[in-house]
């Protein structure tokens, strides 16, 4: 159902309305058989003149929304939400279904006023019209309910821990990218120091952040070259001219170093894509604003926190690809410290001075020790960090309601 409602709002969206309108007129002309009913005088015209207006001040009335939540998302929430409410695709839909109504209509007036239609396009244009109004029905009926939801604090949650979650999924199933992972001795071999006397470091020529890296393109080069690269900014990463984007001991023409740039998708801002810190980051943001002094939220504070739990269980629990799908490239991977620093430190920072937000963030680290007892030292010690806060912020009482949840569980 939400499939077909894609299709047909994209539809829309790509002037199959207006050709049906202009088509109509000229279907009426060759079809081998005559079909007219009687339609009252101007009857199909006042038709699209009601769907013309009406379809106007929707459209006018659901850009507002979706403004207003963008806004709402980025005061309440965290910008780096904003981008996954500008892509929700219900909305995208409903927003071009409501404009390819309008111009169906818009079209279908200036063609009878024209005198376009005989009377057999004009029975057609009429089926048409009818077709129209059902699929705005469905539509707006969608967009009612939708809008119950969109935007809000727990929507917006929703849908960061959803991205996280899936490009966190994607990063545990192949945390290289499907190239070789960098070992100890490759690391030496491809650092900075040795790099310019032993080798070559390709640096970008753009600012910003690393969105996307394409690995088969790498390898391509590596197998033209016969040279293994070595990623150095992995996605998320802010690189300038002077940042080395890869290392190799071979060497790099000047036409292999511009394929090698454009490798690399440098943005202005972060995405979701391939970076895997960027979900965690945003959510501990979330975290963070609600527990600020002017909002004082800890319930959003505590929601986040299972997000996360969410998050990490799925990443924990995923099962890595080894397949190397390309041998010439060599990726360290985002390490799962990093990740824990990323989504749990603010969260024991902003919230030190409120027991239940200690309590419950306590809870979900030693649940996450035992789910990877491989890892376990890595959740122990934030768990204990956030402790040290805790100790420094809040009475003895409860201080000692933390310790005890910590003794606990972990």
């Amino acid at each position: 159902m939400c499939c077909a409602g894609c299709g047909l709002a994209q539809h829309c969206s790509r002037s199959s309305a207006v050709g049906f309108a202009l088509a109509a007129g000229v279907i009426g002309a060759v079809i081998p058989f005559r079909l007219v009913i009687d339609l009252g005088q101007d009857s199909v015209g006042s038709i699209l003149q009601i769907i013309a207006s009406s379809m106007l001040a929707v459209t006018t009335f659901s850009l507002t929304t979706m403004v207003t939540a963008y806004s709402s998302a980025t005061t309440t929430a965290t910008p780096r939400a904003t981008q996954l409410l500008v892509q929700d695709r219900t909305s995208q839909n409903a927003l071009s279904t409501f404009v390819g109504a309008f111009t169906f209509s818009l079209v279908g007036i200036i063609a009878l006023s024209t005198a376009y239609y005989s009377d057999q396009g004009r029975t057609i244009l009429f089926f048409g019209t009818l077709v129209v109004i059902a699929v705005i029905v469905v539509t707006l009926l969608r967009w009612i309910g939708h809008l119950t939801t969109f935007g809000r604090m727990s929507d917006v949650i929703d849908r960061v821990e959803t991205a996280a979650g899936d490009t966190l999924h994607a990063y545990a199933t192949s945390p290289t990218l499907g190239a070789r992972r960098a070992r100890a001795e490759d690391l030496a071999g491809h650092s900075a120091a040795v790099a310019d006397t032993h080798g070559a470091r390709v640096r970008g020529e753009e600012t910003g952040y690393v969105t996307h890296i394409d690995i088969a393109a790498l390898n391509r080069i590596g197998e033209d070259t016969d040279a293994d690269l070595r990623v150095l900014t992995m996605p998320g990463t802010v690189v300038d001219p002077t940042t080395p984007l890869v290392h190799t001991r071979g060497h790099l023409d000047e036409g292999a170093r511009t394929a090698v740039r454009r490798a690399f998708t440098v943005a202005r801002h972060r995405d979701y894509d391939q970076d895997p810190r960027l979900g965690v980051i945003a959510l501990a943001e979330i975290a963070s604003r609600a527990l600020s002094p002017s909002t004082n939220d800890p319930g959003t504070a505590i929601e986040v926190i299972a997000s996360l739990q969410r998050v990490f269980v799925r990443t924990l629990t995923t099962t890595p690809d080894d397949d190397v799908r390309y041998l010439r490239v060599l990726v360290e991977p985002v390490a799962l410290q990093d990740l824990i620093t990323d989504a749990f430190r603010p969260i024991a920072r902003d919230g030190a001075g409120m027991v239940e937000v200690q309590i419950r963030l306590q809870k979900c680290l030693g649940s996450l020790a035992r789910v990877a007892p491989g890892q376990a030292h890595l959740f122990r010690a934030a768990a204990e960090r956030a402790l040290t806060r805790v100790d420094a912020a809040l009475t003895a009482e409860d201080a000692a309601a933390v310790h005890h949840a910590h003794d606990t569980h972990l």
